[in-house]
This record gives C-alpha cells, structure tokens and sequence, in this order.
C-alpha cells in the first residue's frame, strides 16, 4: 500500500529530577494543535505481528485524583464509540457504556472535574 501524504503527532514529557512527569505537551500537525499543554494521555497502539496493544500512560504529578477518574470515564465513553464504528457490535459497546454509566454513578462524576 502506497503512503500518499504523512501527519505528525508528538508527545513531550517533562521530567522532574526523579524522571516523575511534569508537563506534557502535544502538537498535531494536521490539527492546527502546536505545543498544547496536557496534563495525561493514555496511548495505545496495536501490534499486528505479535497480536498485542502496546500502552503507554502518563499524567503529570499535579494531575488531581477526581480529574483521573473523570479522563478515564471519558476515555471509556469514547472508547465505546470507537469500538461501536470499528465493529459494528452495538451490544458490546452498549455494555461498554453501561460500564462509563457504573463509574459516573459510584465516582459521583456528573459533577465534573472539582478545582
């Protein structure tokens, strides 16, 4: 499969002395997205050849315990979507939102993230 165009997306963690992350920041070249400060991202990529996901998690020391429950929550909706346009598995993904629904209700989310 011929490649016809490229798009660049970098992560940069900065580290306190003990290599614990400090800042984050993002850029997307074909976002418009330059240097946009973040306080957690969770990556996942897929591995064809070994049938695996490869992750990588990071979230700043300052990143408050509320505001990670919420990006989780969030990233599990989300991930619903995803999976309910990659599949077309409306009942997996249904049961995956119950899933986001279980954590707003027992982590009391609807409030959002708390200052």
């Amino acid at each position: 499969m011929a490649v016809h165009q490229r798009s660049k997306i970098i992560i940069e963690v900065g580290l306190d002395e003990n290599r614990i992350p400090e800042e984050i920041k993002w850029s997307a070249t074909d976002a418009g997205v330059a240097n946009e400060p973040a306080e957690a991202f969770l990556l996942s990529v897929w591995n064809d050849e070994n049938k695996e996901a490869l992750r990588l998690d990071l979230w700043t020391k300052e990143m408050k315990v509320f505001e990670m429950q919420f990006f989780v929550w969030q990233t599990i909706k989300s991930l619903a979507e995803t999976y309910r346009k990659a599949t077309m598995d409306d009942k997996m993904a249904d049961t995956i939102l119950d899933l986001a629904d279980y954590m707003e209700e027992k982590l009391e989310l609807k409030k959002g993230p708390q200052e």
